[in-house]
């Protein structure tokens, strides 16, 4: 019996594609290698949003060559996709494919395993592309599970690649949403996060929207909470937000996508919100949910940022109150826009301003941290850290930790109620509102 590991970089939606490709793999009569190093075929899921994507795969891939001379190494992702002619030379993997075609690579593992030929075969994107129906029901995490039901971009941010590594907006069909939500359910999993390229966009090809499958999943037996990924602000459209609000499961955590909180910034990176309108739509949502969060990314060093463009970013952050930021800087691509711009801002000055961002995130964290002392909140726990602590994540994904005062008992994929009475660096500290376990 072959065995099989995965090494895996990037978001969440790269994450879930590795589970349901380690799940083809076991279907087939693989078994999952404890290690990389005893693997008889190692896959790599690549990331190539940054440059320092870019860089984490191929020294993976050349580690995992020079270390398994004999096994057979395949690459998959966005960093083939989008940059094909860099990745055919790649001569130490033995398969190549992009971010299509994924239920292919156990078919071609097998065969390179049993006669050693190389295969390089990156797909096209075309207009008519569907979803690939990947599906993955079991994870081992028993108590949250995500749930790719969307890929692909539309919009071509002047900065980014993902158009070019995904294709265009495609949607997964709500029967297969729902055949998948079910089965994860039925395994115990309590916590599904929807999540996509740009889940936004979710449904527009068959009429739909995101909050039909927010309700999908409120309407399966079993799932106590659901949660959303990654969103664009100019799709967060009042009725959608009313529909979520009348989700009793729907976890009140908004990942708005920011990038910049610079006007200027934010039409040279071509992105379709101002920063007034990303500041009124959170004070909306707040509006409709009292209690919700917003997390975001935030860029610096974008080209022909100014000193004082940085700061308005800055000052935007303070003011928004983002309970946690993302902070990274610019990295440019070839093929977009933002790499032959003129203007391009220096290393040295990138990170003086990542470092000021991060303060300024840091701050906002603390408060925001701060605010939820004296709150009673559900907490689904997930895990305990030694015999210290009980973890688990609010609704609005702070997360939380109690002491266990009974070290032999679990409250994992429990829901219980806590009272938050203090925070910490990155995490706020409380107790059960009742003992009983």
């Amino acid at each position: 019996m072959y065995k099989i590991a995965f090494v895996t970089f990037g978001c969440k939606v790269n994450q879930y594609e590795t589970e349901c490709m380690r799940a083809l793999f076991l279907e087939n009569g693989f078994a999952a290698a404890e290690k990389a190093l005893s693997a008889d075929a190692v896959v790599i899921n690549s990331c190539t949003v940054t440059a320092s994507g870019d860089s984490r795969t191929l020294t993976a891939l050349r580690k995992l060559r020079k270390a398994l001379p004999d096994a057979v190494i395949a690459l998959t992702g966005c960093y083939p996709q989008a940059n094909r002619e860099e990745a055919e030379k790649l001569t130490e993997a033995d398969i190549i494919i992009g971010t299509k075609d994924r239920s292919s690579i156990v078919g071609l593992v097998k065969a390179c395993l049993e006669k050693r030929s190389r295969v390089v075969n990156i797909s096209d994107y075309s207009a008519d592309d569907v979803f690939e129906p990947l599906r993955c029901t079991k994870f081992d995490n028993n108590t949250r599970a995500f749930v790719k039901i969307q890929d692909g971009c539309n919009q071509f941010c002047s900065y980014c690649m993902i158009p070019f590594a995904r294709g265009r907006c495609r949607s997964k069909p709500m029967d297969l949403l729902y055949d998948e939500v079910k089965a994860i359910a039925a395994g115990g999993v309590k916590e599904i996060v929807l999540s996509g390229i740009n889940l936004a966009f979710y449904g527009r090809e068959f009429d739909r929207d995101l909050a039909d499958a927010v309700e999908l999943c409120a309407n399966t037996k079993g799932v106590e909470r659901i949660r959303l990924g990654s969103l664009e602000p100019e799709m967060m459209s009042g009725a959608l937000l009313r529909r979520l609000a009348a989700v009793p499961q729907f976890c009140p955590q908004f990942h708005l996508s920011l990038q910049s909180g610079c006007e200027k910034t934010l039409r040279n990176m071509n992105r379709k919100y101002t920063a007034a309108e990303y500041l009124a739509l959170t004070e909306h949502i707040r509006g409709i949910f009292p209690e919700c969060s917003f997390t975001t990314d935030v860029m610096v060093g974008f080209p022909q940022e100014t000193e004082a463009d940085h700061r308005e970013s800055v000052d935007f952050v303070k003011k928004t109150g983002f309970s946690k930021v993302h902070v990274f800087r610019f990295s440019r691509r070839s093929g977009t826009k933002a790499d032959k711009m003129d203007g391009q801002i220096a290393d040295s000055v990138k990170s003086q301003r990542w470092q000021e961002m991060t303060a300024a995130a840091e701050e906002t964290r603390e408060g925001y941290l701060r605010s939820l002392v004296g709150r009673t909140v559900p907490v689904l726990f997930e895990r305990e850290n030694s015999t210290e602590f009980h973890h688990g994540y609010a609704p609005d994904y702070t997360l939380i930790k109690i002491y266990r005062k009974f070290p032999e008992k679990s409250l994992r994929n429990q829901i219980r109620s806590v009272i938050i009475e203090e925070y910490g660096h990155d995490c706020c500290f409380g107790s059960l509102v009742t003992d009983a376990y």
